[in-house]
């Protein structure tokens, strides 16, 4: 393992305000156009939508007649609406919010009923297109896939799943493949919902029987998906990756280890189509000294720490196809801003065995893209896993 420790630029959290209280995060859209997050003047807190693809990133306000929770979701959508989850007892509420010259306009979606003890009602990421949201239900054995916007009538179950989900990758530009993690019978698989055939459920990667498999996040452009698992390690989520459509199994490489510290990816560079092992992922690191930024690739054998800008919106960022790495931050000086990182691609070094080969996506007209169950992972549950070191 490596052990690696950044000192954070102050001795508060990482996008935390002046007196502590924490800064909640930031939400980017799937192109990176607009990004969302809750602001925070005095003790009330509003939506504010950001736009990003300008010379220069601004924020614009978005206040309605009373104060938001600081629990209240915010999405931003691909016209520059905003999108916003607001909990009423056992309701959850649905409404765009709008600039409208010295105000804010609000188009209410409805309301999805779902019973505080059930599980829970949150958005999945940004679709591509940015046309439509969606959001899981968990309930006791089931869960339910709504659209909450870009329907013909207001909130909508799309699909039902058996079994508790969470997380949330798309899989395509379309917004049609959905990754989730379902628990059933106390373990973890990741699935795929087609949602362009009434939700229908696949199953997506099971690297050995025994263990959880999570997708953390995927790269629609070239395939490559991020995953955690304990297959390598029973009782250690370790992180992996692999390629949709490729026969190579997943390998989970010993950089990106670090000892205490959780490491998350959060952004994986688009445009790649060909040589998913080139592209350039964003990683969230924690550890006892605060939050910090990791660059890797699946090529290189070495994850490259960095430190975060001053009120970094903790887990936000996007990848330009050229490699610059964009990090939304705002402190009470600059409230809104971009931190811009170029981090070149190291020099051609010695690929270990394991290390993949370049591996085309499947055509754009297939239905679905290939799962990773289909590759030679279903044999891990028969053999020592492989590891790339």
């Amino acid at each position: 393992m490596t052990a690696c420790a950044i000192e954070p630029s102050a001795n508060r959290g990482i996008g935390d305000h002046e007196d502590g209280t924490p800064r909640p995060g930031c939400a980017v859209a799937a192109e990176g156009a607009y990004a969302a997050r809750l602001a925070r003047d005095g003790q009330s807190w509003y939506p504010e939508r950001w736009t990003l693809d300008g010379p220069e990133p601004y924020a614009v306000p978005l206040p309605v007649h009373q104060p938001e929770e600081p629990g209240t979701e915010v999405q931003p959508m691909g016209d520059g609406r905003v999108l916003v989850h607001r909990v009423a007892a056992e309701r959850h509420l649905f409404a765009l919010l709008y600039p409208t010259g010295p105000g804010t306009g609000e188009l209410p979606l409805g309301a999805v009923e779902h019973p505080e003890g059930a599980g829970g009602l949150r958005l999945v990421p940004p679709v591509p297109g940015g046309e439509r949201a969606y959001a899981l239900a968990v309930g006791r054995r089931t869960t339910t896939v709504w659209r909450v916007a870009g329907g013909s009538s207001g909130p909508e179950p799309v699909a039902e799943v058996t079994g508790r989900c969470s997380g949330g990758a798309w899989l395509d530009r379309e917004g049609r493949m959905l990754a989730l993690d379902r628990e059933t019978g106390g373990r973890t698989k990741a699935v795929v919902v087609d949602l362009g055939r009434g939700g229908e459920v696949s199953p997506l990667l099971q690297i050995a029987e025994e263990s959880d498999d999570r997708v953390v996040l995927a790269d629609p452009d070239s395939g490559l998906v991020l995953v955690r698992s304990d297959a390598p390690s029973p009782g250690r989520h370790r992180l992996g990756w692999g390629v949709l459509g490729s026969t190579l199994p997943v390998r989970f490489p010993r950089c990106l280890r670090v000892a205490d510290c959780l490491v998350t990816p959060f952004a994986i560079q688009p445009g790649q189509a060909l040589t998913p092992e080139r592209c350039a992922v964003a990683l969230r690191v924690d550890g006892p000294f605060g939050s910090w930024v990791g660059v890797w690739r699946p090529a290189e054998r070495r994850v490259r720490h960095l430190p975060a800008p001053e009120g970094w919106l903790t887990g936000a960022g996007l990848w330009t196809p050229d490699g610059e790495l964009c990090l939304p931050y705002a402190t009470d000086e600059v409230p809104c801003a971009l931190a811009r990182l170029t981090v070149p691609e190291a020099d051609a070094e010695p690929a270990p065995e394991e290390e993949p080969e370049a591996a085309e996506p499947a055509p754009a007209t297939a239905p679905r893209p290939v799962p990773l169950q289909q590759a030679p992972l279903a044999g891990l549950a028969r053999r020592t896993p492989r590891v790339t070191k």
